[in-house]
C-alpha cells in the first residue's frame, strides 16, 4: 500500500523525535511492503522564521492533499523567544489552531496507558497500579464552551463574565459514533462522560450517544457524571476503555489520565476529521531546554505513529507491531533519561529509535 504522509517537524525537540518516528514507519514499511512518502512542511515558529507566519496557505493545501499529518511539537521559550514579542495571532502555536481548523479536526484522541515496567512512575496506590490500565480519551475538540459566544459586560454597575456552553446533535453524534468506531478496534467499551442532572447540553449529549449506541451492539456502554469519573480515575482506572466527553470536560480528564501514567514523554495523541484523515502528535511540547541533544524521548511520537497506521489507514497489524516493540524496548530495561531508573540501559533519542526500530 502506498501512502503520502505529511511531515510537520517543528520546533525545539520536534526534529528529533519526528524523525526517530518516521525510522520505525521506514520499518514497518519495510516488513509488511508498504511505501510511506514523505513531504516535509513548515508550521510554527521554524515557519515565522522562514514566511513570517507560523502557518502558510500553502502548508494547509499540502496537509490536505495527504492521507495524513505526523508532527512533532511547535512553540519556544515564551520568556526569551523572539517569537513570543509577536501578536497572539503570530505566535507559534496560533498555526496549530489555524490548521485544525483548516483540517476540521473535530475528534481528539488521547490514550493513557501504564506500562507494567514504568508502574513505579506511577502516583497512584500500588495495588491500583498493579492492575494497569490502557484507556483511550475521546474529546470533542471544535465545540462546546470554549467555542461558545463570550462576552465581559457592566450590568446593573457589575462587571460580569458570559460564557455560552452550545452543542448542536450533529456535532455530539459526529464525535460519538468516532467513539463507537475506535472501541469496535479495542475492547468494545464507551463510557459516555457529562453532567445530565444539570446541563441541558448534557442531557442531549445523553440523548444522542444513546441513539448512536443502538448502531453497536457488539459495544457496551454506560453514562458516568463527570465528576464521578474524576474520581473513579484514580479509584479505578482499570474499567475504562474509551471515555467519550465534550470539549472542556475531555480537556481536565485527559490531562488527569495523563499524569496517572507518571510521564508526558510516554503520551502519543491524533485529532481526527469525519473521513480518515489525522493529524498524530505526541502531547508533551518542545522543550527548548534540550532541543538538538540527542535526549528527547521520542516514544510518544513513535506511537502517535502506530496510531496514524491504525487509525487512518487501518492497518492494525502494523501497528500492533510499533506497540509491541516499544512494550520490548521497554522490558529489555532501554530508558531515555526522563524515564530512566536504577538498574537500567539509558540511551540516547536516536537510540531508542534504533532499538524500536530493531524490534519491528
Amino acid at each position: 500500500m502506498n501512502k503520502k504522509i505529511a511531515v510537520i517537524k517543528g520546533d525545539g525537540i520536534g526534529p528529533e523525535i519526528v524523525t526517530e518516528a518516521m525510522k520505525v514507519l521506514d520499518k514497518v514499511a519495510e516488513k509488511f511492503g508498504h511505501t510511506f512518502e514523505y513531504e516535509q512542511l513548515l508550521m510554527g515558529g521554524c515557519s515565522i522564521d522562514v514566511n513570517g507566519v507560523p502557518l502558510t496557505d500553502e502548508t494547509i493545501a499540502k496537509a490536505k492533499a495527504a492521507d495524513a499529518v505526523l508532527m512533532g511539537s511547535i512553540g519556544g521559550n515564551t520568556a526569551t523567544s523572539p517569537w513570543y514579542k509577536l501578536p497572539a495571532d503570530k505566535r507559534p502555536e496560533a498555526g496549530l489552531l489555524g490548521l485544525r481548523k483548516a483540517l476540521n479536526l473535530f475528534a481528539n484522541l488521547r490514550p493513557a496507558v501504564l506500562y507494567s515496567e514504568l508502574k513505579g512512575a506511577c502516583p497512584l496506590k500500588e495495588e491500583i497500579a498493579d492492575r494497569g490500565f490502557d484507556m483511550m480519551i475521546m474529546r470533542e475538540l471544535t465545540g462546546g464552551l470554549y467555542f461558545g459566544a463570550r462576552k465581559t459586560e457592566e450590568v446593573d454597575g457589575v462587571v460580569t463574565a458570559t460564557d455560552t456552553l452550545t452543542y448542536n446533535e450533529n456535532e455530539i453524534r459526529r464525535i460519538a459514533i468516532r467513539a463507537f468506531d475506535i472501541a469496535m478496534k479495542r475492547r468494545k467499551k464507551v463510557t459516555s462522560v457529562d453532567k445530565a442532572n444539570v446541563l441541558d447540553s448534557s442531557r442531549l449529549w445523553r440523548k444522542v450517544v444513546e441513539e448512536v449506541a443502538k448502531e453497536y451492539p457488539e459495544v457496551s456502554y454506560e453514562h458516568m457524571l463527570v465528576d464521578n469519573c474524576a474520581m473513579q480515575l484514580v479509584k479505578d482506572p482499570a474499567q475504562f476503555d474509551v471515555v467519550l466527553t465534550e470539549n472542556m470536560f475531555g480537556d481536565i480528564l485527559s490531562d488527569e489520565a495523563s499524569m496517572i501514567t507518571g510521564s508526558i514523554g510516554m503520551l502519543a495523541s491524533a485529532s481526527l476529521n469525519d473521513t480518515k484523515f489525522g493529524l498524530y502528535e505526541p502531547s508533551g511540547g518542545s522543550a527548548p531546554d534540550i532541543a538538538g541533544q540527542n535526549k528527547a524521548n521520542p516514544i510518544a511520537t513513535i506511537l502517535s505513529a502506530a496510531m496514524l497506521l491504525r487509525y487512518s489507514f487501518d492497518m492494525d497489524k502494523e501497528a500492533d507491531a510499533v506497540e509491541n516493540a516499544v512494550n520490548k524496548a521497554l522490558k529489555d530495561g532501554y530508558r531515555t533519561g526522563d524515564i530512566m531508573s536504577e538498574g537500567m540501559k539509558k540511551v540516547s533519542c536516536s537510540e531508542m529509535g534504533d532499538v524500536i526500530a530493531a524490534n519491528i
